[in-house]
């Protein structure tokens, strides 16, 4: 068994009796997760058009410098939600309901821990972000009372993650919603009234972020406060040590993807202007599509995990057929869907003509995405699901130096379509280095490792089915 899994389910817990996975079940478990998705992402926007009103150009500036670094730090830290989601889907499985609020409990302290640690360290964070953005005086020093102000926020960002990959990991994926909803409208209230009522310039904009946090985090507590009460076997040695493991190996997998992006970025750049500008425009397009793809591998990560945990065979197959056709079938549809409209969106929105003219030529290349791309999401999930942490790890670093070594290759002689066909191979190599791992993974979910099922109660033996969550 892969060292970064949980410890055996004790013999006290049996598996949760739940109705076979349908994918009626799956698209409702997966439209709030792409609405979240979509709302966490005009988190940053909504701070850019409020600076964009109502502030300076070097206001503006020192907002984008302050909270594309910020962002970037805080994401590196995304394997605290993976983790969570996880363990709390395999002890959900199981029926290990003291199990699945420690898991709760345990991201939540790890969160505020990582939080505060991340405060101590921020001036020097602060300093090297600044010295490689190499921005004006004015705006470097807009920037700083960005950043001072919007790290105050970091513990509640970070446990934010946990109850995310919580309320993932039960399949509450509405309280998922209700839970950014609240992050993004408090966000957007305090925005307006520090820059446009208070004139507090970037420093607003950062306290307004921190403070949303905050508030969301106590909705967020609140939502889940019944399972704060379940803390059966929270310091167990060696729960504790699967979740370091399992945070420790997906960081390094979820740091060395973040290379990857940043070095598309990068190659578009060696590439041209021109380039560099047309590949964000399309990259947009592939953002879009990934909040819906990366639902799907959401869903894959809960239910997945769940059989998993309860060491069900028959239904983790069948959360990995049914979620895995509904993800190629929106693949499907992602690629044909931009090729049909991606020129005229580009036309109607890009007006620099180089920048429009690169991304025009590169149109089939960005709706080839999807399709190679989805297997690579969707075995993320199922890997993360069933916290197969050195799989995840080995299987990201590889594809990310194979990746920089086909790009080097290809670059220099195709240009802008060898970065591509690289970007393309990158997601194919993610998949092949999951696969690799994949009989394995199935060989643990057997269902002879599953403890006996517990005596039929009233309701089940008059055929009442269990409620839908959430």
């Amino acid at each position: 068994m892969d060292p970064t899994s949980p410890a055996p389910t004790p013999a006290s817990s049996s598996p949760r009796e739940t109705a076979p996975l349908s994918r009626l079940r799956t698209l409702a478990l997966a439209w709030p997760i792409v609405l979240a998705q979509a709302a966490t992402a005009t988190t940053s926007t909504v701070d850019t058009l409020v600076m964009g009103r109502y502030g300076s150009a070097e206001a503006l500036g020192a907002v984008g410098v302050a909270s594309v670094a910020t962002l970037f730090l805080f994401w590196a830290f995304g394997f605290l939600r993976m983790a969570t989601t996880g363990l709390a889907a395999q002890a959900d499985g199981a029926g290990d309901e003291g199990e699945v609020g420690a898991v709760l409990i345990r991201g939540l302290l790890l969160g505020a821990g990582l939080g505060v640690t991340i405060i101590i360290v921020f001036p020097i964070f602060r300093w090297g972000a600044l010295a490689a953005f190499a921005a004006d005086p004015a705006v470097e020093t807009l920037a700083r009372g960005y950043f001072n102000a919007r790290i105050w926020g970091a513990p509640a960002a970070l446990m934010g993650y946990a109850v995310t990959g919580w309320l993932i990991g039960t399949g509450r994926t509405r309280s998922l919603l209700a839970f950014q909803v609240v992050l993004n409208a408090v966000n957007a209230g305090l925005d307006v009234w520090f820059v446009a009522g208070l004139d507090l310039g970037p420093a607003g904009i950062g306290a307004g972020t921190a403070i949303a946090e905050w508030v969301a985090l106590a909705f967020g507590l609140a939502l889940v406060r019944t399972s704060l009460r379940r803390t059966e076997g929270l310091f167990d040695r060696a729960r504790l040590m699967a979740l370091f493991a399992a945070n420790r190996d997906i960081m390094i997998r979820t740091l060395a993807l973040l290379f990857a992006f940043a070095w598309f970025v990068n190659a578009g750049a060696r590439v041209g202007t021109a380039a560099l500008a047309g590949n964000e425009v399309l990259r947009q397009f592939v953002t879009v599509m990934a909040f819906v793809l990366d639902a799907f591998a959401f869903v894959a990560e809960k239910e997945a995990g769940a059989a998993y945990g309860a060491r069900d065979r028959e239904r983790f197959l069948r959360a990995v057929r049914i979620t895995s056709e509904l993800s190629f079938a929106f693949a499907l549809g992602f690629s044909a869907l931009f090729l049909l409209l991606g020129g005229p969106v580009i036309e109607a929105v890009v007006s620099d003509a180089d920048a429009r003219a690169a991304a025009l030529t590169y149109v089939p290349a960005m709706a080839a995405v999807p399709l190679v791309g989805w297997m690579a999401y969707q075995l993320d999930g199922i890997f993360i699901g069933a916290t197969r942490g050195h799989a995840l790890r080995n299987a990201g670093v590889a594809a990310t130096v194979l990746y920089v070594a086909t790009d080097s290759l290809l670059r220099p002689a195709f240009g802008n379509w060898g970065v591509w066909a690289a970007f393309l191979a990158m997601f194919a190599y993610r998949a092949g280095g999951l696969l690799v791992y994949w009989p394995g993974l199935l060989a643990d979910v057997s269902e002879d490792q599953r403890p006996p099922p517990p005596p039929p109660s009233r309701s089940r033996q008059s055929g009442a089915r269990q409620p839908v969550r959430d």
